[in-house]
């Protein structure tokens, strides 16, 4: 059994796509996933499967999603082991001067392609920065990510992939959860 985090783009904010995540969880167990543990409200799943195609997964967690609530949410997937990878890849861990509290991941459905930074670069505001790794994109918004410019919708409407965005913190504590296995 694999050990995977997904990560819901879009439910249970501002009073929108709303699942209780006892209800989330009975629709998952429908996929046949075991160790279902979810961590906020805001759609971070922690499960096993047997299942090794991320791909088949993201879309079977949509279509139950549909099915049994009848909105659309993207999802994105990732191991246990991508995400620990992903969090020691932080470009800005080294640097004691920055808060992590205004660090965030931005979690991509595919690596881009064609990535021009430049239109990412003038969109900053003051002292915040950008880095692109793989299909992750690391933020940092020292004026709090409410108020960047850098948001999932520019981010998605620029790289035409889908993006759900995460602080450094519930990173850290679904890595805590996946490591309960």
């Amino acid at each position: 059994m694999q050990v995977y985090i997904a990560i819901l783009r879009g439910i249970n904010v501002s009073g929108h796509k709303l699942i209780k995540m006892e209800a989330l969880k009975k629709s998952l167990e429908k996929l046949l996933f075991t160790s279902i543990r979810t961590y906020i409200q805001s759609g971070n799943i922690v499960f096993s499967s047997k299942e090794k195609d991320i791909k088949k997964i993201e879309q079977n967690i949509s279509k139950i999603i549909l099915d049994d609530f009848n909105f659309e949410v993207p999802c994105k997937v990732v191991t246990k082991e991508k995400l620990i990878k992903v969090l020691n890849h932080n470009p800005f861990n080294k640097d004691n001067s920055k808060d992590p509290s205004f660090m965030h991941l931005t979690f991509l459905s595919d690596i881009p392609s064609n990535l021009d930074l430049s239109i990412f670069q003038e969109r900053r505001l003051e002292g915040e920065e950008i880095v692109f790794y793989e299909d992750v994109v690391y933020l940092y918004c020292p004026k709090s990510y409410g108020n960047t410019k850098l948001s999932n919708s520019f981010i998605e409407q620029k790289l035409k992939l889908t993006a759900t965005t995460r602080n450094l913190k519930t990173c850290h504590a679904l890595v805590g959860l996946a490591e309960l296995d």
